[in-house]
């Protein structure tokens, strides 16, 4: 009997594999496009404006009728770039863990509206900017980690302790699981305990 909650049953591996297999099958190949688009244009100039995060916004279907949003369209797009900046210059930078990361690109993104509270789209913005290292949360991978007895608390710092969840359990897992991205760990999560007659990516 280990004590490491990252070292998961052979069933429980199993059905992270079925559901990431579930996912591939179920969801348009298509789905994507919009973040892989956001993704190619923020790897050649380094930052994402108001545009994208609209496309990002749609892309995780999430709500535009808030105040934020109000709030965010009155920013010059200059001024949300150079903040998307900051975030992306730290989720992209190396020399610090995939978790740290993770916690300097989020805290970069606080000072815009719609980004100081909840990782939605925050993790859309991030895992754009940084797709090899970073990862979509969604509050469906939350319950799953509890599912599979990992305990994330949602307290402020809830992502970076999601990406260290999610390489500690890359770290752990068997092959080929130990091969995924992150970002195949995510929809593994995001598919685990899907409801019935859901179709749409995370």
């Amino acid at each position: 009997m280990t004590d490491n909650p990252f070292a998961l049953a052979p069933e429980q591996w199993q059905r992270l594999a079925s559901a990431r297999q579930a996912y591939t099958d179920t969801v348009s190949p298509y789905y994507d496009e919009t973040l892989q688009h956001v993704a190619q244009r923020a790897c050649v100039s380094g930052h994402i404006g108001k545009a994208d995060i609209g496309a990002l916004l749609i892309w995780k279907r999430l709500r535009a009728d808030t105040p934020w949003a109000d709030e965010l369209m009155a920013l010059a797009d200059a001024d949300v770039r150079r903040t998307t900046a900051a975030a992306t210059a730290a989720a992209r930078d190396t020399t610090l863990s995939r978790s740290a990361a993770a916690q300097a690109g989020r805290a970069a993104l606080a000072p815009l509206p719609g980004f100081r509270t909840g990782d939605a789209l925050a993790s859309a913005v991030l895992t754009a900017a940084a797709p090899e290292r970073m990862a979509i949360y969604d509050r469906r991978a939350h319950s799953a980690l509890h599912t599979l007895g990992i305990t994330l608390s949602h307290a402020p710092g809830c992502y970076s302790r999601y990406i260290e969840a999610i390489d500690q359990l890359l770290a752990a897992a068997p092959a080929p699981i130990r091969n995924w991205t992150a970002r195949d760990m995510d929809t593994a999560l995001y598919w685990l305990n899907r409801p019935t007659n859901t179709t749409a990516s995370a």
